[in-house]
């Protein structure tokens, strides 16, 4: 999967143009992908800040160009991103796959979930990967050389086991309060840990506010357009 025929179809849409318009000082400072491969069912969303603003314009390009408009999370600014990048994301399997086995790590991937970022001058991505085994991956990846930064496996079970039955049933007792949707990703690693495990997800690596604010997009994206969300 290229980048290009998404930029492209971001910067030819009509939504696209009259945000630009009302938004001149705006520019892009994240990709954020979600690469699906069992089912099929990938997101890809381009983010760009409006610093008059201090919001988040995260645009999905998946059947038809959507805006969402964010809070920034974080009162640093983030860094300008240009998605000229040195790899597709078709190259993401297979610089991952290569380093697994260089850790004798044996799990499948099942799915990806990429975010691309200009990081002190450098584009990194980013990248929480659900392994088959109930195992969660994560990895940073330079882009310009391809090199792996940093990777972690981990269990679900680590983040379950962390907390009490007690702690455990008032989570999903609050989950169960509310409308009950869930993120695809999560549901089919584990079903019973769901929610919990998103935001696991997104502290393994204490990423940057502004990529918790690209997970919130997904999540919010999901629940409108993914028919596999199952209601409680």
């Amino acid at each position: 999967m290229k980048l290009a025929p998404y930029v492209d179809k971001l910067n030819g849409s009509s939504e696209f143009k009259s945000f630009q318009k009302e938004n001149k000082d705006a520019f892009m400072v994240a990709g954020f992908f979600v690469l699906d491969l069992e089912g099929k069912h990938n997101i890809h969303q381009i983010d760009y800040y409006i610093p008059s603003k201090k919001k988040i314009a995260a645009f999905t390009l998946d059947n038809h160009v959507t805006m969402q408009l964010l809070d920034l999370l974080n009162a640093k600014n983030p860094e300008k991103l240009d998605l000229k990048t040195n790899m597709d994301l078709d190259q993401l399997y297979g610089i991952l796959e290569d380093e697994m086995k260089n850790r004798t790590i044996t799990a499948e991937i099942k799915k990806i979930i990429a975010v691309l970022q200009t990081i002190e001058g450098k584009k990194i991505w980013n990248l929480s990967c659900v392994l088959s085994g109930m195992g969660i991956l994560n990895a940073h990846i330079e882009d310009s050389s391809k090199s792996v930064l940093k990777m972690e496996k981990k269990s679900i079970l680590d983040f379950v086991q962390k907390m009490s039955p007690a702690e455990y049933k008032a989570k999903l007792d609050e989950k169960k309060k509310g409308n009950g949707e869930v993120h695809e990703n999560v549901k089919k690693a584990v079903k019973n840990v769901k929610e919990d495990v998103k935001q696991q997800i997104e502290k393994l690596n204490e990423l940057e506010a502004a990529i918790e604010q690209e997970k919130d997009a997904l999540v919010k994206q999901s629940k409108k357009e993914s028919k596999k969300v199952k209601k409680k």
